[in-house]
Parts: structure tokens; C-alpha cells; sequence
């Protein structure tokens, strides 16, 4: 057998490293016997290998996830912020417009108020003249 011989791997390379071992220990081969022990060995920690990667793979998207689940977050957050801002900023735009309202109604009243008050007080300036007249008779 050479330093580095290939062998099957996986759950086959498994079954074939048995069977060598079984082989070699029938017929007293124990090079055979040992060559069967090592396949197993290296079928076994392929597949630990394999169980590592797979779980690392996992892992690793789990933990994308969970950056992409904090990004969102953020994101809603902020977009939450805007809508928050966004509805004061209306609120702020109603009451404003309610307040010119009213104080143009207010200016319209107060002017209404002083024409009424000119025209009291023309009539009572007419009256007045009308009694100074008699008087004057």
C-alpha cells in the first residue's frame, strides 16, 4: 500500500473499509485488515466533516437572518418615525389653518361690530343735531 492512497469515501467508503477489515482479518492479511480500519476511519470523519460544514452553513445563514431581521427593524422603525413626524406635521397644518379661520371669522366680526357701532353712532349724531335744532327753535 503507498503513502497516499485514494479511497471511497461517504457511506460507501464506510461499507468497502469494512469489508477490507473483515477480508484481511479472514485471511491473515494484516495490512489488509489495518488499509480496512483506516477507509472507516477516514469515511467517518468525512462524514463528521461534512455534519460540521452543513451545521457552519446553518449557522452562518441564521445568522443573516438575523442581520436582515434587525435591518428591517431599523428600517420600520425609521419608517415609523417619518409617519409619526409626517402626522404632526399635519396635525400642526390643521390647527394652523383652524387658527386663521377662526381669526379671519374674528376680523370679519370685529369689522362687522365697528360698521354697526359708525352707523349707532351717525344715527345718534343725527339725533343729536335733531334735538339741538329743536332747541334752537
Amino acid at each position: 500500500m503507498s503513502d497516499r492512497e485514494e479511497t471511497a469515501g461517504g457511506p460507501l467508503g464506510k461499507l468497502v473499509g469494512k469489508a477490507k477489515e473483515v477480508a484481511g482479518t479472514a485471511l491473515e492479511r494484516g495490512d489488509l485488515e489495518r488499509e480496512g480500519r483506516l477507509q472507516q476511519a477516514q469515511a467517518e470523519t468525512e462524514a463528521e466533516a461534512t455534519g460540521r460544514e452543513a451545521e457552519a452553513a446553518r449557522k452562518e445563514r441564521g445568522a443573516e437572518l438575523t442581520e436582515e431581521r434587525a435591518e428591517l427593524e431599523a428600517e420600520r422603525a425609521e419608517v415609523e418615525a417619518e409617519a409619526q413626524e409626517i402626522a404632526a406635521e399635519e396635525r400642526t397644518e390643521r390647527q394652523l389653518a383652524a387658527e386663521r379661520r377662526q381669526a379671519v371669522g374674528e376680523a370679519v366680526e370685529g369689522k362687522r361690530e365697528a360698521a354697526e357701532l359708525e352707523r349707532e353712532a351717525r344715527q345718534a349724531e343725527e339725533a343729536a343735531k335733531a334735538i339741538e335744532r329743536e332747541e334752537e327753535r
